[in-house]
């Protein structure tokens, strides 16, 4: 993204071309790295690339290598992710899609039982057909071509070596296993059976030591070949039997490995207050919504007051419904539907919905999309599409980086569900990223955006963010996991920092409250004292939840330094370091 586009700024196109870009003023920060990620080892591996002088493109890398061996439930080379780089030189942020696709095979029935009824959500999972074509690496890959600094095969030594000397078993990856349960998909997989289970058939527990031997064997084909190790030959092979055997076999072919495509776009941009907030555009519904949710609370609380505010937490609620509602139903992959992206984030739109907001009472169980082509002209978009709601699930991981040049990373990547499809190959599992689709392909009599079709990217709610000053300096690197509720989680820390003035850890600490239905999840415990009576006075239905899914792995950029944080609901640190020598 150029900066001229980034800032709004109006410079006369003879002086852009003739003038170089002032070198950026130094910042407390200058020399000083940081990663904030969901595995104290793997951020340990993203700090020793930015002491080498890596770039945060480069320590991203190792960071996620790691998180493949060690958090293998949430991201890893068999599933996909979406990158922001921010360039602190030019001010360029560029975004990065790595979104795994449909396989040629794929039809809009795709997940349709012999019934004509969607298959029970286990069973579209637990199978070959929600599997998309790992696209991970490839988009790693590109990205390291744009913005790396160190060789690519350094940056998965850290992985190799725990991987080869073995790994101690976290609490998270333990509970997750137990509750899985004796008849999981997982158990049964004859290669993942043996790798998260015993001769006796227990799982993995806590502090046991794990070799995986296939996992340092395939990093170091990566090393040697890049993407292509995973598109031809004996890794390859692994992945299509895994997906083509019983049960519900998918369709994935050698020639859907090969047509991964990773693309470099421009991110997706608005304001809030004085800042700039960029995300992830189509296929990622994350820049839309989170944008949205952003933009309907600024003109709801043009003056918030701060977290024991209840009418600032009807404002959030409100905002988020309204923004998921229109979320819902407009958003999937652009190459093959129209997304009205901007029209969906214009502030003339978002000042036509936040007219319905009334912090005073809740609003009705169901909150229908609006229509934005009331504000840009054109025909009515409302009624193209049928309404859908299709949720996805929570098995994801976020990392924030930011190297000693001022230079940053938000990567987000998952394999969708807990465990992804729950079939392993060559040491890592696949994803089940299909199942980010509509499961139905018609409601109310209408097609689903978000239905499955050849070659498809599914609708995502990843939501990395990088916020920009109003100088174009980076201010703060936002993300998280958590299904669909990513949306509600980034959002809620963007108002802790900004509007409520909160520290990065207590903004991430804040009560998790999704409110995309009419029941909201709420993590009652976290909220100030008598919010939640007065909201639900209020009318708003609260579900209350003791810990959500969240994974917020936060950084912010202030004049005496970073102030970061890692979620205290999962296993994540936040860590600096000089990185020496700057570089550019």
């Amino acid at each position: 993204m150029r900066r001229l586009s980034l800032l709004g700024l109006f410079v006369p196109l003879a002086l852009a071309a003739c003038s170089t870009p002032p070198a950026p003023a130094p910042r407390a920060t200058d020399g000083v790295g940081m990663v904030a990620a969901a595995d104290p080892r793997a951020v340990d591996a993203g700090l020793e690339m930015l002491k080498k002088g890596g770039s945060a493109t480069d320590a991203a890398i190792a960071t996620m290598a790691v998180l493949g061996l060690v958090e293998p439930q949430s991201a890893g080379i068999g599933g996909g992710a979406f990158l922001l780089n921010y360039d602190r030189a030019s001010k360029d942020i560029d975004a990065y899609d790595g979104r795994e696709r449909a396989p040629m095979g794929a039809t809009a029935n795709l997940f349709l039982g012999a019934d004509g009824k969607p298959l029970p959500y286990r069973d579209a999972v637990w199978s070959g057909l929600s599997t998309g074509a790992p696209s991970m690496i490839a988009m790693l890959e590109k990205a390291h071509a744009d913005h790396g600094r160190l060789p690519w095969r350094d940056l998965f030594e850290p992985a190799i070596k725990l991987a080869e000397q073995g790994f101690i078993v976290a609490p998270r990856l333990a509970g997750l296993l137990q509750m899985m349960g004796p008849q999981s998909a997982l158990k049964q997989d004859p290669v993942a059976g043996k790798y998260f289970y015993d001769a006796n058939g227990a799982p993995l527990t806590v502090g046991a030591r794990r070799t995986n031997p296939e996992y340092a064997a395939t990093l170091r084909a990566i090393q040697e070949r890049g993407a292509r190790a995973l598109q031809e030959g004996p890794i390859a092979d692994a992945i299509i039997a895994q997906v083509r055997r019983a049960p519900r076999p998918g369709s994935m072919t050698l020639a859907d490995l090969r047509n991964v495509a990773p693309r470099r776009l421009d991110p997706v941009c608005g304001p809030y207050r004085t800042y700039r907030v960029c995300g992830m555009g189509p296929p990622s519904s994350g820049a839309i919504a989170t944008l949205s949710t952003l933009g309907l609370y600024e003109r709801a609380r043009p003056n918030p007051v701060g977290a024991t505010s209840v009418d600032d937490w009807s404002a959030y609620m409100w905002a988020s419904r309204i923004a998921y509602a229109d979320r819902d139903h407009y958003a999937a992959d652009d190459q093959f539907v129209p997304v009205p992206t901007a029209a969906l984030t214009d502030p003339r739109y978002l000042a036509v919905r936040a007219r319905e907001i009334d912090v005073a009472k809740a609003p009705p169980a169901t909150i229908q999309p609006g229509d934005p082509s009331i504000t840009i002209g054109g025909p009515s978009l409302l009624d193209r599409w049928g309404r859908d709601r299709t949720a996805d699930m929570p098995g994801t991981t976020h990392m924030s980086v930011v190297d000693g040049a001022g230079n940053a990373v938000a990567l987000t990547a998952t394999v969708e569900s807990v465990f992804g499809s729950q079939r392993m190959a060559a040491g890592f599992l696949l994803n089940n990223q299909l199942t980010d689709f509509s499961l139905d392909p018609v409601k109310n009599g209408r097609p689903v955006a978000n239905a499955p079709a050849p070659g498809k990217r599914p609708r995502s709610s990843m939501s990395p963010t990088i916020i920009l000053d109003d100088e174009g300096q980076l201010y703060a690197v936002i993300g998280s996991p958590g299904g669909s509720a990513i949306i509600g989680y980034v959002t809620k820390t963007v108002i802790g920092v900004i509007d409520w003035k909160l520290p990065m850890q207590e903004a991430i600490n804040l009560a998790n409250i999704t409110a995309r239905t009419g029941v909201a999840a709420t993590e009652v415990n976290r909220l100030p004292p008598g919010v939640a009576d007065a909201l639900t006075a209020r009318g708003w239905t609260l579900r209350p939840t003791q810990n959500e899914a969240s994974g917020l792995h936060c950084i912010r950029v202030t004049a005496h330094g970073f102030d970061a944080g890692a979620d205290p609901r999962r296993e994540g640190v936040a860590k600096s370091t000089p990185s020496t020598p700057r570089g550019k």
